[in-house]
């Protein structure tokens, strides 16, 4: 994908190493290989599944990795500042990362603009292994995630390593995905859908609450590939292939095989394999806001 005439978005900070409270050294996968297994449910949906060996790509992901909205009920009260000589876009991974959110800034300024309201954008935060966020503390184990307390969107840059390494997804636009889903869930947050599913879920069984969040994620899907589709001018040969891979990579059903696990779809919390290929595709084909609404009745 071609950005380099663009200038890095302004809205970022870069905590460094260490940037809050948490596990500490270690960084990845590896730093959770010695736990026993076990499934765990959240208010939002986002399970958590720690398994030994080979397993820990799935921990990456169901621990809130893998492109998620974070719980909003961590500690509040963080201010996103860069600290000391920390200084964000400086590596090519982060301004590439920076790159991307300015693009979403000007693609969904036009979006709201057209409906006759003004777009408030995300803040990126960089950090390395460790940092805090206004939902509680930040993993890299966790996968990028987006804040609804601080309305920011969390980032340890190794995790397109990761996805790269581990999980056979390759490539700029793969990168560009991940951070177009998480703005994905600001566009939520700014249109209220967040704070509607969160109310939904506290009365809601756990396998119902999961497939709110599945609904959730698959629409931030949806809406990357609108952003995508709004820059279609910058695209290149192989990126959709390389979005489609990487939402491939990221289905519950495929994490969950590739763990030893046999799927269960009362479990999932991010959607199938198919089902996010399927909603990433729908936003780059419509390049429309309003063609995904996954809440509609039998859409997923």
């Amino acid at each position: 994908m071609r950005l380099d005439d663009l200038d890095p978005s302004k809205n970022v900070r870069d905590q460094g190493r260490g940037g809050g409270r948490g596990f500490g050294g270690g960084g990845g996968l590896g730093m959770l290989l010695s736990f026993l297994p076990m499934l765990l449910g959240r208010k939002l949906g986002c399970g958590t599944i720690l398994l030994i060996g080979g397993a820990a790509l799935a921990f990456m992901y169901f621990s809130g990795g893998g492109l998620q909205l974070a719980d909003s009920t961590g500690a509040g009260g963080f201010q996103s500042e860069s600290s000391g000589a920390n200084v964000a876009c400086d590596t090519q991974e982060e301004r590439f990362a920076c790159q991307v959110l300015a693009s979403t800034e000007q693609t969904w300024a036009k979006l709201f603009e057209q409906r006759g309201e003004r777009y408030r954008p995300t803040t990126l935060t960089f950090y390395e292994q460790s940092g805090q966020s206004g939902c509680g503390a930040a993993q890299a184990a966790m996968g990028p995630f987006y804040c609804p307390a601080d309305q920011g969107v969390y980032l340890d840059t190794s995790f397109f390593n990761e996805m790269a390494t581990r999980l056979g997804a390759k490539g700029d636009f793969a990168q560009a995905y991940v951070i177009a889903h998480e703005v994905g869930h600001h566009i939520q947050n700014l249109t209220g859908v967040a704070d509607q599913v969160s109310k939904a879920q506290r009365t809601a069984s756990k396998a119902e609450g999961n497939a709110l969040q599945v609904r959730m994620e698959l629409q931030a899907d949806c809406y990357a590939g609108v952003w995508a589709a709004q820059n279609a001018d910058r695209m290149e040969a192989g990126d959709v292939e390389e979005g489609l891979d990487a939402a491939h990579a990221i289905g519950d059903d495929t994490l969950m095989r590739g763990a030893g696990q046999r799927p269960v779809e009362s479990m999932f919390t991010h959607g199938s394999s198919e089902q996010r290929m399927a909603w990433l595709r729908k936003g780059l084909e419509t390049g429309d806001p309003a063609s995904c609404d996954t809440f509609a009745r039998g859409a997923v």
